[in-house]
């Protein structure tokens, strides 16, 4: 980050942003924002607590079920309207649609669907995250070279062995950039589920720290929420940049 010409390191934004707070909080203008500082020594309460750990592992349960789901549909949905032109003219407009569409909207027909419980929840979670991993996955598809597709058919390859060897792995920088993307909006599900629909895992704490005003408890919660959601999203995002030569490869 450079301002009027000097260099400054990226920490000291976040560092600005905790000291504006922190002056905000303690001068009492905001009462549903209390001091930094509290909502920091709130965090490692709540982290050493049981339970916030029985909370968590539910809603990472329900996560990476819903995820892994979002992943096993997304990818081949992807592929498939890559490849296939009568099933992107069919799937294309509902998958555009999903991605922009306010899908909370949705999540009462979903209770109706499968009741108030975990399964509704992980549905939730495929629901917000499934659509964008199809169209980047569909992107990336759309991007293989045709050259490759030609060269893997000159040696003779099966279709299992073109999907599986020439056309995922070239579509590989777009669909960990959807995986990546969906991550995040996966978390965005995995907190709506649980508050809309049953008031259990983080979403149950979210409920009781706000309904009680416990604003330190309930900014420590929304702020490890945020660093899961953004070490998760860094995470997939630290082996997209490690293939991004696949990407380099097609042209």
């Amino acid at each position: 980050m450079t301002v009027f010409g000097y260099r400054i390191p990226l920490l000291v934004a976040p560092l600005v942003w905790a000291a504006l707070w922190e002056v905000v909080g303690r001068s009492g203008l905001v009462f549903l924002l209390p001091p930094f500082s509290a909502v920091l020594a709130a965090t490692g309460e709540l982290v050493a607590s049981r339970k916030f750990a029985e909370a968590a592992l539910l809603t990472l349960y329900i996560f990476a079920v819903g995820m892994a789901i979002s992943i096993a549909v997304g990818v081949p949905l992807g592929i498939l309207m890559g490849r296939v032109r009568a099933a992107n003219q069919l799937l294309g407009m509902w998958v555009n649609l999903f991605v922009s569409a306010p899908l909370t909207a949705l999540v009462p027909v979903i209770m109706l669907l499968f009741g108030f419980g975990h399964t509704t929840m992980i549905v939730t979670v495929v629901l917000f995250a499934v659509w964008i991993i199809a169209l980047d996955t569909y992107a990336g598809v759309r991007h293989v070279s045709p050259s490759l597709v030609d060269m893997a058919r000159s040696f003779g390859a099966s279709r299992a062995q073109l999907y599986g060897k020439v056309l995922i792995w070239a579509a590989l920088p777009e669909i960990l950039a959807g995986i990546r993307l969906g991550v995040i909006r996966g978390v965005k599900g995995m907190i709506i589920g649980q508050l809309l629909i049953s008031i259990v895992g983080l979403g149950e704490l979210f409920e009781l720290y706000s309904r009680n005003f416990l604003m330190e408890q309930f900014w420590a919660l929304t702020i490890l929420v945020f660093a899961f959601a953004l070490l998760a999203s860094e995470a997939i995002g630290m082996i997209e940049r490690r293939i991004e030569y696949y990407a380099g490869a097609r042209s």
